[in-house]
């Protein structure tokens, strides 16, 4: 796929997402998807593949949540198989806590399916509001 057609598959993911629907991106996933947090931090880990990324973090993740998480793409770049998103969210946590989250994601296509994301956000926002995955 082209630079262009990765760059309007992810523009098409995080319009969905804007309006609510989180599913956009898992169904955007390969199967061998792989999504990391780098760091240095309680939640830093690789998660591979899309199974354990929808099972292992999505699920626990969007289960903190009171239903109204909304991610807002603000700026999409693309060269060749990567795209990268500076994005935003919003959302209340079910202990009432706002979560205004600031990310850039780094995703990598492979026919036209993310095969790979690297997430860099607010880890001190997670770490204060958002009880820490098991795993």
């Amino acid at each position: 796929m082209s630079t262009l057609e990765n760059k309007e598959t992810i523009r098409a993911v995080f319009a969905e997402m804007a309006n609510g629907n989180g599913r956009a991106l898992t169904d955007a996933m390969a199967d061998e998807c792989r999504w990391v947090f780098p760091g240095v931090w309680s939640w830093a880990a690789v998660w591979e593949p899309k199974s354990a990324v929808v099972q292992g973090l999505l699920r626990p993740l969007m289960a903190q949540f009171a239903g109204d998480y909304r991610m807002v793409a603000d700026s999409i770049l693309a060269d060749g198989d990567r795209v990268v998103v500076q994005a935003h969210a919003t959302g209340t946590t079910l202990a009432g806590e706002p979560y205004p989250q600031t990310y850039c994601l780094v995703m990598r296509l492979a026919g036209g399916r993310i095969i790979e994301i690297v997430e860099h956000c607010d880890t001190a926002l997670v770490e204060r509001v958002l009880t820490p995955l098991v795993r």
